[in-house]
This record gives C-alpha cells, structure tokens and sequence, in this order.
C-alpha cells in the first residue's frame, strides 16, 4: 500500500503530500508549493525517488515551487488538461491527464479524479485502495473552495461536491489547506456536518457562497 505524508508549507496553511511506495522507493509530489529544500529533504531523508509532481489546480499558492521541484527531481507533471498551458509557461513538462487515470507509483497508483468548479481544471488524486483523497483547494474540512473567482463555475462545483459525497465515507479528506478544525476528515465526517455539502440544490449551494446562481440548475438529492 501507498503511503501519504502531509506536510504544511507556507503563509497560507498550504498542504503539500509526498506519496510513496515503500517496496520500491517510488514517489510522487501533490501541489509542491512552498519550501521546497523541507519537502525535498523528507524525500531525502527518506530515500525516495521522485517520479510525479501531480497538481490538483495552477493557482499560484499551488504551483510557487514548481520549477525548484522540477529542477531538482526531473519529474514530469501531471494535471488536468485546463491546466497544463500555465505548467507549460512555467518550464515544465505537463502530462495532461483525463479523468480516472491512473498515475502508477511503485506497486500503487494514484487515481485522478475531475473535479470542476473552483477552476475548471480542478483535479482531485483518489487512492481507492488505501481510501485517500486529496482535495486541494475543491474541498475543506467542514468547508469547500471558493468559486468567485473569473474562472470559476459553481454549477460545476456543485456537481463536483455531489460526486465526493458518493464516494465511500471511509475515505479520508486530505484538503490542500489546514483551514478547518482539524487537519484531516472522512467523506461520512463532510456529509454530515460540512454546509457546502449539505446544500439541497444548486440554488442552496450558490446562497451559501455568496454568489449568483448560473441559470435555473436544479439539485439531483
């Protein structure tokens, strides 16, 4: 089984995750953003061999140490289509992927799963056998990413959320910011107590943050 260390970086409560194959040594990097010689160091320390950066989103807070990680480890990265021009235009190799790839880590895998709304690129990276997923910045702990911003959609945010609360409620959450009450969650922890995911409908969802709802969507609960 994958092994998932979580590491807080930044100003701004950033999570970034080393996952590693303990057979092999194999590792990918989730949302490399800041302090990267402490990240790089655990992978040292570890003696853990780089193979994936993968990116649940290109805002800046995500992507601030791409090049550095990049540098050092050679890895391609990975991410949604939407947003391999801007990993491009930060010298690196994008290997886009499509929903439900399957990123291979030592004997694991990682799993990519689409995730719209908070960018239209929004990737979160599912482990269904070890019951992880990272969410970036499209889910928090009793709370979910913002969808303001130019690019956002919160119809598609709203589909993405529905389709979390799907998935078995043993899953652990591990959010791409420590801005909840604790670090981690379950996906049963979110659906019972989490507001975004309690919405009714999209109507529910778009007056919960704050913003207008994008034509007449209905809720499918």
């Amino acid at each position: 089984m994958l092994a998932v260390e979580r590491i807080e970086v930044g100003l701004l409560h950033n999570v970034s995750e080393i996952v590693a194959c303990p057979g092999t040594g194999a590792a990918a990097l989730v949302d490399p953003a800041f302090e990267i010689d402490r990240i790089l160091g655990r992978v040292r320390a570890r003696g853990l061999r780089v193979e994936a950066i993968l990116l649940t989103h290109t805002h800046d807070d995500h992507v601030a140490g791409l090049d550095e990680v990049v540098a050092a480890t050679g890895a391609p990265v990975r991410c949604h289509p939407y947003e391999a021009a801007r990993v491009r235009a930060l010298g690196a190799l994008a290997v886009p992927v499509e929903d439900g790839a399957r990123i291979p880590v030592g004997h694991g895998f990682v799993e990519a799963l689409y995730a719209p709304g908070h960018t239209p690129g929004c990737v979160c990276w599912y482990l269904p056998v070890e019951r992880i997923l990272m969410t970036g910045d499209v889910l928090f702990v009793g709370s979910c990413g913002g969808v303001s911003y130019p690019d956002s959609d919160p119809a598609a945010m709203y589909e993405t959320l529905c389709r979390i609360a799907d998935l078995p409620e043993d899953v652990r959450i591990f959010p791409g910011h420590d801005y909840g009450p604790t670090p981690t969650s379950t996906v049963g922890w979110e659906v019972a107590r989490n507001p975004a995911l309690q919405a009714p409908d999209l109507a529910a969802f778009c007056a919960l943050k704050g913003v207008p709802v994008p034509g007449a969507g209905a809720g499918r609960r």
